[in-house]
C-alpha cells in the first residue's frame, strides 16, 4: 500500500481495490457490509491515515451538521461556572451525545447569530439573552429553536412557572405586615452594575427569568400589604458570592435592618447567610432568608436554606429531546418549595 498525504473517498477506494460505495458504507452504513468486511476496510483506512468522508462536505450536501448551538443568556465564561446552568448543560449533553450531536456554546452577549446560523442544525436557548437583537433573530431564523424559561411564540419551549414559584416562596417567608423586606435581585437591569434598582428610573419589568420572579414576589407582598422601600431592591449583575457579599453587607447594615431577605438565587442567599452569621445575626429568628434554584450546597448549609428546587438537569434533558423530535410544544417542568431552617 502507498502512502498519500491527503486521501479522498475515491482515492482510498482505488487504493484498496473496492468501490466508492463500499468505503462509504463501511463508515456510514455498517448494516450494508458483513462485520469482517467492514472491520478489514476500516483497519486498512486507519493504517493509511484515512478517517472517513469529509464531514463538512457531507453536511453541505445534506444540510445536516449534527451541531446544536446552545445560546446562553450571558457570557460563556460566567455561565459554565454557574451551578444551575452547568446542571442544565449536563442534561442537554446527556441526550445529544447519545444521538451523535455536538454542542456549540454561544454567548448571549454576541451581536447576532450570523456567525453560526449556517453551520448548526438549530438553537437551544437557555434563558432570554441579554442582547435583545438575538431574541428578535431567534423569532425569525429558519432553523429549529427550543427556548428555556421564556417564549418567542414559535417552535418549542421548556419552562417552570417562575412567577408562581416566586409568589409561593415569598408567601411562605412573609409573616405579617410589619415585616421589613429587602430583595436581592439578579440581573434585573441590563447594565452590568451592582446597585439599588431605584437609582435607575428607567427600570421596567420585562420577560426575563428575574423579572418573572420579581413579579411573583411583588404579588405576595401586595397581598400581605407590605411595601418594599425603593432602596431595598438590589440589582446584582451575576449570581456570585463576590457581588452578593457586597450587597449583603450593605443591606444588613441598613437602618432599620430587614428581617426578611428574598434572594433570586441560592448563591446569593448563601452569601447573605454567611455574612449574617459573621455579624452574629440569628438566622430563622432575627432574620429570615430564602433563595431559588435548589443547588446541592443549599441543602448542606447550616441552617438549611429554604428555596425553590427546580430540576435544571431534567429541563436540559427535555429541551434536548424536544429539539431532536422537532415537536413544537410548550412543556412545563415541576418545582418544589423546600423549607429549611432559614425561614
Amino acid at each position: 500500500m502507498s502512502k498519500q498525504t491527503r486521501w479522498t473517498l475515491k482515492s482510498i477506494a482505488k487504493e484498496l481495490g473496492v468501490s466508492n460505495a463500499t468505503v462509504s458504507n463501511a463508515f456510514n452504513r455498517p448494516d450494508q457490509l458483513s462485520a469482517k468486511r467492514r472491520d478489514d476496510i476500516l483497519a486498512a483506512c486507519k493504517t493509511l491515515g484515512y478517517y472517513g468522508p469529509n464531514k463538512a462536505a457531507q453536511s453541505l450536501r445534506n444540510g445536516t451538521f449534527n451541531i446544536v448551538a446552545l445560546v446562553l443568556p450571558d457570557s460563556v465564561e460566567y455561565m459554565v461556572s454557574d451551578p444551575v446552568a452547568s446542571s442544565f448543560m449536563r442534561g442537554v449533553t446527556s441526550v445529544l451525545e447519545k444521538n451523535g450531536i455536538n454542542i456549540l456554546l454561544f454567548s448571549g452577549n454576541s451581536d447576532n447569530l450570523n456567525n453560526v446560523v449556517d453551520f448548526v442544525d438549530g438553537f437551544i436557548c437557555y434563558g432570554r439573552p441579554r442582547n435583545n437583537a438575538l431574541v428578535e433573530q431567534l423569532k425569525t431564523v429558519s432553523k429549529h429553536v427550543v427556548t428555556i424559561d421564556f417564549d418567542i411564540a414559535r417552535n418549542a419551549s421548556v419552562n417552570i412557572n417562575n412567577e408562581q414559584a416566586s409568589y409561593e416562596i415569598a408567601k411562605h417567608v412573609l409573616h405579617n405586615q410589619s415585616d421589613k423586606v429587602a430583595i436581592l435581585g439578579l440581573r434585573l437591569l441590563d447594565e452590568n452594575v451592582l446597585c439599588r434598582v431605584y437609582e435607575h428610573h428607567e427600570f421596567e419589568t420585562g420577560q426575563s427569568i428575574s423579572h418573572q420572579r420579581l413579579r411573583g414576589y411583588q404579588r405576595a407582598l401586595s397581598e400581605a400589604n407590605i411595601t418594599v422601600a425603593d432602596d431595598r431592591i438590589w440589582n446584582i449583575p451575576e449570581s456570585s458570592e463576590r457581588f452578593a457579599n457586597i450587597a449583603a453587607k450593605e443591606v444588613l447594615s441598613a437602618s432599620p435592618r430587614p428581617n426578611v431577605i428574598i434572594c433570586m438565587s441560592d448563591l446569593i442567599a448563601l452569601a447573605t447567610m454567611r455574612e449574617a452569621i459573621k455579624q452574629g445575626i440569628k438566622i430563622g429568628e432575627e432574620l429570615r432568608i430564602v433563595g431559588f434554584d435548589g443547588i446541592d450546597e443549599a441543602a448542606r448549609f447550616v441552617p438549611r436554606l429554604t428555596t425553590i428546587h427546580q430540576n435544571s438537569q431534567e429541563k436540559g434533558v427535555i429541551a434536548a429531546e424536544l429539539f431532536i423530535s422537532k415537536e413544537e410544544k410548550t412543556q412545563e417542568v415541576s418545582y418544589e418549595l423546600e423549607i429549611g431552617a432559614s425561614s
